[in-house]
């Protein structure tokens, strides 16, 4: 990794992980070990939620993306998240919409300013 950037990471569907696998993100560390996670029907939460745990954990990834609907089901787990690096930012898949309500990263960003922030 020297002299490299950090990887963009993904725990989400098959249409979310493929958009972005074509885009180029996928890649596999010196272990062998994938930077993304397509979750389907038969997969389970505690798959999801040790994946996303080894993201935190691996020192090549600035960035996890996850569909919002996935993050719902480790939502304790992505709470639990304080640093800044990895990022963790939940996106719209293409059959569950955005909530921004629902985002514990935005609660938390809008928790640091006040109205009288932006005037």
């Amino acid at each position: 990794m020297a002299g490299r950037g950090k990887l963009i990471a993904v725990i989400g569907d098959e249409d979310t992980c493929t958009g972005f696998l074509l885009g180029g993100i996928g890649e596999l560390n010196k272990n062998r070990k994938p930077n993304f996670l397509v979750v389907e029907k038969d997969t389970s939460v505690t798959e999801i939620e040790e994946t996303f745990k080894s993201f935190l954990a691996r020192n090549d990834i600035g960035i996890i993306l996850i569909n919002q609907f996935i993050a719902e089901m480790i939502r304790h787990a992505i709470d639990a998240h304080m640093q800044s690096i990895p990022a963790v930012l939940e996106i719209p898949s293409k059959e569950h919409p955005y909530d921004a309500s629902k985002d514990s990263i935005l609660r938390r960003a809008k928790g640091m300013f006040s109205a009288e922030d932006f005037r």
